[in-house]
């Protein structure tokens, strides 16, 4: 593949990409970023079939099957198992256990929907381990179990989904959901696998400003990364507070050729609701992520 990227890739403001590749094209998953949760009711994807040329697909849920949110929907994650595709996403940004809302799931056979409630009520809908329920992350592991990450205020949880994307399958300990410390974790976990290796992402700073930025750490389980942790994407002169980003392989999950589909802000502005989407090169050396370089216009 040889293609030019420009920067962002789309006109308008998104965020919290999730990037994927079905159906011979690439699917990027967004929040509609506004500043007012009221405009936030639903969630739009894009697709491509070179990373360059881009259609909208926008409303993807049937949001009439979910008539207790109200409030913002963001933070889509997504992933394929049995011919079908299940759509994670957050709901209400609820404060506490006494309010509905928390992390949805909605099934479709196609990527770009209509995505349909599974349930009749949140997947997760409460507190955990003091994780507010939002910022998911759907990984299928190589062994072909799939598992979900997710968590706010400084918390992150995991957890393994059971066959029909409906519920979680308990862990040998018995325990359905496992907390993942690591200092500084704020939200927006992100989970690849490389050549065996486990690399857990992660947003720290705050979502609002130039502060956000990207923060990893690997290891050869999926529950435990004792670090050192680094950061690899953060402020630079051309755009600052990128974070809540997805990852995708180009030539498989051992090879080199990587990108990362992530939000940034222009420096300066200061309305929360402006952020853009873009992607970038994603380099490995020595078995570890490099630094990522904010660019205009990338070459793929």
């Amino acid at each position: 593949m040889s293609v030019t990227i420009k920067n962002p890739i789309v006109d308008g403001w998104y965020a919290d990409p999730e990037i994927r590749f079905y159906d011979n094209q690439y699917w990027i998953y967004v929040t509609r970023s506004f500043s007012d949760y009221q405009q936030q009711m639903n969630i739009d994807a894009f697709s491509s079939p070179d990373l360059v040329h881009w259609e909208k697909h926008s409303g993807i849920i049937q949001m009439t099957d979910f008539p207790w949110i109200w409030r913002a929907v963001w933070a889509p994650t997504i992933v394929a198992r049995n011919g079908k595709y299940y759509l994670v996403f957050a709901s209400n940004d609820i404060q506490g256990n006494d309010e509905t809302g928390g992390l949805e799931i909605a099934v479709a056979d196609s990527p770009a929907g209509p995505f349909r409630a599974l349930l009749q009520q949140p997947l997760i809908g409460r507190f955990i381990h003091d994780a507010q329920p939002i910022d998911a992350h759907l990984f299928a592991d190589d062994d072909g179990k799939i598992y979900l990450y997710y968590g706010g205020w400084g918390h992150c949880n995991v957890a393994l989904m059971n066959p029909e994307m409906n519920g979680f399958v308990p862990f040998e300990d018995g325990s359905v959901f496992r907390e993942i410390d690591i200092p500084g974790y704020v939200e927006a976990p992100c989970m690849i696998k490389r050549q065996g290796r486990y690399h857990f992402m992660w947003s720290e700073g705050g979502w609002t400003n130039g502060t956000y930025h990207v923060v990893t750490a690997d290891s050869d389980s999926p529950f435990v990364f004792p670090g050192p942790k680094t950061t690899i994407l953060d402020a630079q002169d051309i755009a600052d507070g990128p974070g809540h980003h997805g990852c995708i392989s180009l030539n498989g999950d051992d090879g080199d050729e990587w990108l990362i589909a992530y939000h940034r802000r222009i420096p300066g502005d200061l309305e929360a609701g402006h952020r853009m989407l873009c992607l970038e090169r994603m380099v490995f050396k020595d078995g570890q992520i490099q630094p990522i370089v904010m660019t205009a216009q990338t070459e793929i």
